[in-house]
């Protein structure tokens, strides 16, 4: 019989892909976009798979405090201390730096929709500026998944 532990820490991992999964994929799903109407399907699907690290994240945490408990680990390892930090960055990256930029290219597109099919350069533009920022975002989920699954110190 599976004790409560291994159903947290299940329930924990499955959490952790609601997260992660629709940030690897949908920077990938817009990047591929070539059109206005592919951009705004684009768009319509990874806003529809937004709602799976917001469900994900608060899951992710109420399971994370209750393993600490159990484990009676508390704030005492420094790769637990590190990989909340990394997520409290990656948070205010997606957050604070690429959910307003998004909203603004998602009003450019919207207008963009009634003069043609060609994404215009200056969304080209602020679109190829979010990658850097997107990226980091993705290597910071890499980072936090590799501290919890190595916990190297």
């Amino acid at each position: 019989m599976v004790s409560l532990f291994g159903w947290i820490l299940v329930l924990h991992l499955l959490a952790s892909i609601a997260v992660i999964g629709p940030a690897i994929v949908a920077p990938v799903i817009r990047r591929s976009a070539r059109t206005v109407g592919q951009l705004l399907f684009a768009f319509d699907v990874t806003n529809k798979l937004a709602i799976l690290p917001k469900i994900g994240g608060a899951v992710l945490i109420i399971t994370g405090v209750w393993l600490m408990i159990i484990t009676k680990t508390g704030l005492s390892q420094m790769w637990l201390n590190l990989s909340i930090l990394l997520s409290l960055l990656m948070v205010a990256t997606i957050e604070g730096l690429i959910g307003p930029r998004m909203k603004r290219i998602m009003e450019l597109v919207s207008i963009s929709q009634s003069k043609g099919d060609e994404i215009p350069s200056e969304l080209g533009r602020l679109m190829r500026k979010i990658v850097p920022i997107e990226t980091a975002s993705q290597l910071l989920m890499i980072a936090i998944t590799v501290l919890m699954i190595l916990k190297p110190f």
